[in-house]
């Protein structure tokens, strides 16, 4: 029988659980460059993609469309279905709210790769300072999932425009305002998760030892980065490949000459891993999104929802 899990139940695993999922399968062996690249298909108004994967005795499938259009429609510019089955059979075992699967499996992706370095900068108890370029649920997402695993002391969103501040968020600036870099050259984590194709943030700006978390964009020719940062930083991606091939951040800075393919760290790299990454440097973690990503997540959800096992034979 096919179990559905709406947002509620996705939500339900947590950033703290879906933190868990990703690292636990990192540790056990996942190698995403192994992972099958995404599918993308050109529509009349929009993307579609495709992302399958299988791992540990599951295959899952997430469909999902890419909308530019709907926001001034008031609707969702992404939208996502997820599939999940027992690979020894292929029989679907579960369907899943891919909207929520993305929101909460992007920022534990990010909170995974830097975990160590939030800790250290949170040693001793003290709350971190973030600045979030873009007030939508992955900018909401990651700060949820960074409070889940270390103190955080202030939160400031920054928009294209002025609006009422989040509940999430205890300031909001417009991009264009004086203050965004003042916010910038003070915080300990900046995230940006924009649709913008042009940087967003001034490399100059980024503190030494600072953790940038980028994921708005995943095509070869957009970035919210610029080679200056990009230049500066240790840049952790999800696989090389995968950076090389889709993350418009990395693929620029490589053109521009500020940044050579040998220079990124992966997931699966043991220095990741080992939290031995200079400290004194800005840290970015660069992500496109991969259907491993969905798929360890979406077993977790589909395992706290229906206590199955862990691995499948």
């Amino acid at each position: 029988m096919t179990v559905t899990l709406d947002a509620a139940d996705v939500f339900a695993l947590g950033p703290a659980g879906a933190v868990a999922a990703v690292r636990e399968a990192l540790a056990g062996g996942l190698d995403p460059d192994g992972d099958v690249p995404r599918a993308v298909v050109p529509l009349a108004h929009g993307q579609g993609l495709l992302m399958p994967s299988e791992s540990g005795g599951w295959f899952g499938v997430k469909v999902a469309t890419v909308a530019p259009g709907n926001a001034a429609r008031g609707l969702r510019r992404i939208n996502a279905t997820y599939l999940l089955h027992d690979s020894a059979t292929l029989t679907p075992v579960a369907l899943l709210d891919g909207v929520a699967l993305t929101t909460l499996r992007t920022p534990a992706v990010s909170v995974a790769a830097c975990l160590d370095r939030l800790r250290a900068l949170a040693d001793g108890g003290r709350g971190l300072r973030l600045v979030v370029f873009g007030a939508g649920p992955q900018g909401e997402g990651h700060v949820a999932a960074v409070r889940a695993h270390v103190p955080v002391a202030d939160v400031t969103v920054v928009t294209r425009r002025e609006g009422p501040v989040p509940g999430w968020a205890d300031r909001r600036l417009a991009a264009a305002g004086g203050e965004v870099a003042a916010s910038v050259r003070r915080a300990d984590v900046v995230v940006t998760a924009t649709s913008a194709r042009r940087p967003v943030v001034d490399g100059r700006l980024v503190r030494d030892g600072a953790v940038v978390l980028a994921v708005g964009s995943h095509e070869p020719d957009a970035r919210e980065l610029d080679s200056v940062l990009m230049g500066r930083a240790t840049v952790v991606v999800e696989s090389r490949a995968t950076a090389l091939r889709e993350a418009g951040d990395v693929v620029m800075a490589i053109h521009e000459g500020a940044l050579v393919p040998e220079d990124l760290v992966t997931l699966a790299d043991p220095t990741g891993s080992r939290g031995d990454i200079p400290a004194d440097r800005p840290l970015v973690v660069k992500t496109c999104g991969m259907g491993w990503q969905d798929l360890v997540v979406a077993v977790a959800a589909h395992r706290r929802k229906e206590g199955t096992p862990a691995e499948r034979s």
